[in-house]
């Protein structure tokens, strides 16, 4: 049977991870959930899905430095970094435990960075700063934003042809700057339409990730989720307020 994608990024983090000695240590890796003050502060706005506590974000810790991943299936874990590389990654928990700690691993070998979530008026100076970046990049095109991220529909939707799906059902259907969120239905004829996927990666720890890494279309993840995954494979990212 073929891998899935976030099985790739696992056997090459084990591979680095084996050639970094690091495997056969006895290291603690402690993942926890993070209340809303801690993760990003008090942002603008009050429709973030952590503040409405539709997902959280997990955090692990390796020797002295974090990584963090969104997810919707949350808890503390603990165990040494080996059985993290080998961990089946069959469910939401579980690779949100995998992401978190890749990120924590990839930052403390120096390989990644940007992996703590942006705070305070982080994401509403992202947002306008991403509007630039894809100017710059890609004129005006047509995006498709996957994921809700308020800040960044608001500013995409002033400057460019802007479609949004999102897989939260108190979400679908309901309208944030003119823009109507649509649901898993749609995103196939979405994603066909775009000329960019503007990609949240929190699809990483749901497994949807692979249905929007076209090779047809430029695609650019945001956040902190996919911070290492996108270093290890080579992916686009943009996250300009995270540390």
């Amino acid at each position: 049977m073929k891998q899935s994608l976030i099985e790739d990024v696992q056997q090459r983090a084990r591979e680095i991870w084996q050639e970094a000695g690091i495997l056969n240590e006895e290291v603690s890796v402690s993942a926890r959930t993070l209340s809303v003050e801690e993760a990003i502060g008090n942002p603008e706005g009050d429709d973030f899905p952590l503040q409405r506590g539709k997902e959280k974000l997990m955090e692990a810790l390796f020797r002295q430095d974090r990584g963090q991943a969104f997810t919707d299936r949350f808890g503390d874990f603990r165990a040494p970094l080996g059985e993290i590389a080998e961990m089946k990654l069959e469910n939401n928990f579980r690779r949100a435990i995998f992401v978190a700690t890749l990120n924590a691993v990839q930052r403390s070998l120096g390989q990644t960075g940007n992996t703590i979530h942006c705070r305070d008026e982080g994401p509403s100076l992202c947002a306008p700063r991403f509007a630039d970046h894809i100017s710059k990049l890609y004129g005006r095109p047509k995006i498709t934003l996957v994921g809700f991220q308020p800040k960044m529909i608001e500013t995409l939707a002033e400057r460019f042809e802007l479609r949004v799906v999102d897989l939260d059902p108190d979400n679908i259907g309901s309208r944030k700057a003119g823009v109507t969120i649509e649901g898993p239905a749609d995103s196939g004829a979405a994603v066909d339409q775009a000329e960019l996927l503007v990609v949240t990666g929190s699809t990483l720890v749901n497994d949807t990730l692979a249905d929007f890494l076209r090779t047809d279309r430029p695609t650019i993840f945001f956040g902190t989720t996919v911070a290492a995954a996108a270093d290890l494979m080579g992916w686009n990212r943009f996250c300009c307020q995270s540390s």
